[in-house]
């Protein structure tokens, strides 16, 4: 696996060197699998700190459900969701916390709360004063290939060439985050999972996930829950299968062999605790 390092601030990620889990906190009472378990301040504190003691590398916190059909919810009321538990949980773990935000002013307040990395599904073509946010913080970007908008995108996505054009758009979208002066090596990329794409266009990201390695940025890989698993399960076994259920969460699983096998770096997880041990088990088996 290609390795890198990420040196900013008070944190250090060696991505390559092993395994890297981002646990997703949802703040939001619309969410595809946990949506409403932890929008009050108490239950989203209490389950960050549980994510960290899991063993997650990185804490990912968003106020904003980016669901397909999700509505989009004011900048008020996603800051009012985030800051507070940004500032109470960055004072008790010592791990980054991720800020899941396509909006430049709750980005900023969650820096200024304790965030230290920028998860931007929209690779600033939202809000490109994000951007200017990020270069002037000097921290971590992720930023997420996805076709249309989470109201829109799940509605019979097409590709000519899938990975042809993802890498396009990645390197479009790189060229304009440098541009506005944020460094390559604070740069990480995400395929988007789910966002505008079939179950098979899903299947062939896991599969080919090495060529978006070659643009030379450590890759992000968010599958944890997705419909893609639950529609497979569903049709395989003539039942339905639920995001939250242990049949998914066992199939997340695979998905998440498939990014470490074919060179992912970051898994976005929500079963940090499933996760971690089996993460543990292939890293040893890699490293024979």
């Amino acid at each position: 696996m290609k390795k890198f390092i990420l040196k900013w601030d008070r944190f250090r990620l060696e991505l390559g060197e092993k395994p890297c889990i981002m646990g997703i906190l949802n703040i939001t009472p619309d969410s595809f699998s946990d949506g409403g378990q932890y929008n009050n301040f108490e239950k989203a504190v209490a389950h960050g700190k549980k994510l960290a003691a899991m063993g997650a590398d990185i804490l990912d916190i968003g106020g904003e459900s980016s669901r397909p059909f999700a509505e989009p919810v004011s900048e008020s009321e996603e800051i009012n969701r985030v800051v507070p538990v940004i500032k109470e949980l960055s004072a008790q773990i010592d791990i980054p916390i991720s800020i899941d935000t396509v909006k430049s002013a709750v980005a900023k307040q969650a820096l200024d709360a304790g965030a230290s990395i920028i998860n931007d599904i929209s690779a600033f073509e939202k809000d490109p004063v994000l951007a200017d946010v990020c270069a002037g913080a000097n921290v971590p970007v992720i930023m997420m290939h996805m076709k249309g908008t989470p109201e829109t995108m799940q509605v019979n996505p097409e590709y000519d060439d899938l990975i042809y054009e993802i890498k396009d758009y990645f390197n479009k979208r790189i060229d304009f985050a440098v541009e506005k002066g944020i460094r390559r090596e604070n740069i990480i990329l995400d395929p988007g999972i789910g966002f505008g794409k079939t179950i098979e266009h899903n299947l062939v990201i896991l599969k080919n996930i090495d060529k978006f390695v070659d643009l030379g940025f450590p890759v992000l890989i968010g599958s944890s829950r997705k419909s893609f698993i639950q529609k497979i399960l569903s049709q395989k076994n003539n039942l339905e299968i639920k995001a939250d259920s242990e049949e998914c969460d066992n199939g997340t699983l695979a998905s998440v062999a498939a990014s470490f096998f074919n060179g992912g770096h970051i898994v976005r997880v929500h079963d940090v605790a499933r996760v971690k041990p089996f993460l543990q088990i292939l890293d040893s088996i890699a490293s024979v």
